[in-house]
């Protein structure tokens, strides 16, 4: 059960109001997850989400990359509601089944794209130890460009807020929980157990 609840219309202030209004006549259609605990900082929640849309819908990397990034988020913090939302996204923007179910297994998928196999490998590296090794700098930027780079490394940090906010304030769970990555209980990221990370 979410810990914490999207406020009445009526209860809102004209701030947090504001901040949903925005959401809704955004790309998106409707207010995001994450924001029923950034509206206790209505700011938070308006910055957060413009951020959060201009990423999602207007890089450089295009749908299915900007997905592929999402779920190894997702998949690294064991966030159950990201991984649900965005696996549906993901597949409709055409990414393989394959790789999905290879990223939620936490197994190496085999990729038929080289921008595909770049954003999966940078992404796991920069969560896995925060930083990206000169190899996969220099052939991300050569695959991507420098503005790719630059927008992949800005989605995985803003994915990182939201599966954080999502995992601390138990948003949408339990009707949200993916069954392919386990209990939606605390489940600290792979490496924080001492298990392999599959970076």
């Amino acid at each position: 059960m979410s810990r914490i609840a999207l406020p009445e219309l009526q209860a809102m202030t004209a701030e947090q109001a504001k901040a949903c209004e925005e959401a809704m006549a955004g790309p998106r259609g409707k207010v995001p997850a994450p924001m029923l605990a950034w509206l206790h900082n209505p700011e938070l929640a308006r910055r957060a989400q413009h951020l959060g849309a201009l990423l999602r819908f207007q890089t450089s990397l295009g749908p299915r990359l900007s997905e592929l990034a999402i779920l190894v988020c997702a998949r690294h913090w064991t966030s159950h509601h990201e991984w649900t939302a965005h696996k549906k996204i993901a597949l409709e923007a055409g990414l393989d089944p394959a790789i999905v179910a290879a990223i939620a297994s936490r197994e190496q998928p085999v990729f038929r794209e080289l921008a595909e196999e770049l954003v999966y490998r940078i992404s796991q590296e920069l969560l896995a130890t925060g930083r990206i090794s000169p190899a996969h700098y220099e052939a991300g930027t050569r695959g991507l460009g420098t503005q790719g780079m630059v927008e992949l490394v800005a989605v995985l940090g803003y994915y990182c807020l939201v599966s954080l906010t999502l995992n601390a304030f138990e948003l949408g769970l339990p009707e949200n929980a993916a069954p392919e990555l386990g209990d939606p209980a605390y489940c600290p990221p792979a490496g924080a157990t001492g298990r392999a990370s599959g970076a």
